[in-house]
């Protein structure tokens, strides 16, 4: 009996399975590569059937379960076939302006899908250029890639929703969302780890699977990350280092701020507390490969501050821990020193990371106590010691950093991760 997850990530999806007793049976992974708009669709649906179909008849045979994560805020506009109508609006794309400006009119004061890169926002957006017969369901990526699995369209977990507008006190669409949007074109919420159906049988067949195998309602790729770290303890932390920064705080208490991108995620009993800033491993790519970063960083003197101050952003507009759209990418002066740039990127993403806890603190959340990394990022120990020396908590590479795994653990589990 195996369990499979997969996250779709910025830059690639990856796949892992395990046992029942948790043990990783196997891993794979796709690269997106350079990709035009009008492609996403296609590779994600294609890396979704190459990861399944390329695992071992043996594994295949035996799958009993299935969960998918994908980036938060990610949305497809879709006929009911689930044929995209417009190229996907990404997580980090922050064109609804207006639209957001008038969520904040209309929604519960502080929610998240006030901000320009909201998943209602994006909605919004779309409706107003596609008409009422451009689509007919709007959904988050890893709602669309469950409904290929199972035939069977229009559900959203909590937390992809969460962004779309969710009320966390009822679970369910809010009359302000009905108002702006009309909830017939989007998702029904259910909970993270909810039994939605079994693969389909033409996909099973197509893609060599178990027709038993049971599709899970998937979640975010930073809270898989987190799930997949195995914290329990409130004020425990999730540091996800991947194309972008992102925070998951385990807390007693629910925070919110849209001014400063805090938002907190259902999680069962308690709340998950966090933000995502733009800054990150996609910045650090655009000016080293991986094996210059490891060996600049072998250089570096973690025990030293940098007096280089950069707010390192891939392109202009940051969502966390201030939610400014038309904030600029600070990355000057640069040093003609490699090592010595590198350390200042590392240091001010540290800086970001640190504004980011203490904010969720003064907000009122769980005090820290300590933080497990995941993501690429991970494996830097000289960002680690960075890291620690700011944060002032014990900082870890968790024991599993690859979301994929946090996907695999909700297909086995389902609902009881949450309580």
């Amino acid at each position: 009996m195996y369990f499979l997850g997969i996250d779709f990530g910025t830059s690639g999806a990856r796949s892992c399975v395990i046992d029942a007793e948790g043990t990783v049976i196997a891993e794979d992974t796709r690269d997106f590569g350079t990709l035009q708009d009008y492609e996403r669709a296609g590779i994600w649906r294609e890396a979704l059937w190459d990861l399944v179909a390329s695992l071992p008849t043996a594994i295949r045979s035996q799958l009993s379960g299935m969960a998918l994560d994908g980036t938060s805020g990610t949305v497809l506009a879709c006929d009911e076939e689930l044929t995209p109508r417009h190229p996907p609006l990404l997580y980090d794309d922050a064109r609804a302006v207006e639209e957001a400006q008038l969520i904040a009119r209309t929604a519960t004061p502080g929610h998240p899908a006030a901000a320009a890169t909201s998943g209602l926002a994006k909605v919004l957006w779309l409706k107003k250029r596609l008409g009422l017969t451009g689509a007919r369901l709007y959904l988050n990526q890893a709602d669309w890639l469950s409904g290929l699995l199972t035939g069977r369209v229009g559900f959203s977990d909590y937390h992809n929703a969460l962004k779309m507008g969710l009320d966390l006190d009822t679970l369910a669409w809010p009359d302000w969302v009905e108002y702006l949007a009309d909830v017939d074109y989007l998702p029904i919420p259910v909970a993270p780890g909810a039994q939605l159906a079994a693969l389909s049988r033409p996909r099973a067949r197509y893609l060599g699977v178990n027709p038993g195998c049971q599709v899970r309602a998937g979640t975010t790729d930073s809270i898989a990350a987190f799930l997949a770290a195995g914290v329990s303890q409130s004020g425990d932390a999730v540091t996800s280092l991947g194309s972008t920064l992102v925070l998951k705080l385990l807390s007693d208490t629910r925070v919110e701020s849209t001014e400063h991108g805090v938002y907190s995620h259902w999680f069962g009993s308690r709340w998950l507390a966090g933000g995502a800033s733009n800054c990150g491993g996609a910045v650090l790519r655009q000016f080293f490969d991986d094996h210059t970063l490891a060996a600049l960083s072998e250089t570096i003197d973690p025990a030293i501050a940098s007096p280089l101050d950069y707010w390192p952003l891939p392109k202009t507009g940051e969502r966390f821990p201030v939610n400014d759209p038309q904030r600029a990418p600070r990355l000057s002066p640069r040093p003609a020193d490699d090592a010595e740039f590198l350390h200042g990127l590392l240091e001010s993403l540290g800086r970001i990371e640190a504004q980011g806890y203490g904010l969720l603190a003064g907000l009122g959340a769980t005090p820290l106590r300590r933080v497990e990394t995941a993501g690429g990022g991970a494996k830097n120990p000289a960002w680690t010691r960075i890291r620690q020396r700011l944060l002032g908590v014990p900082v870890s590479r968790a024991a599993h950093t690859e979301a994929a795994y946090g996907a695999a653990l909700l297909a086995r589990d389902g609902l009881p991760l949450f309580e």
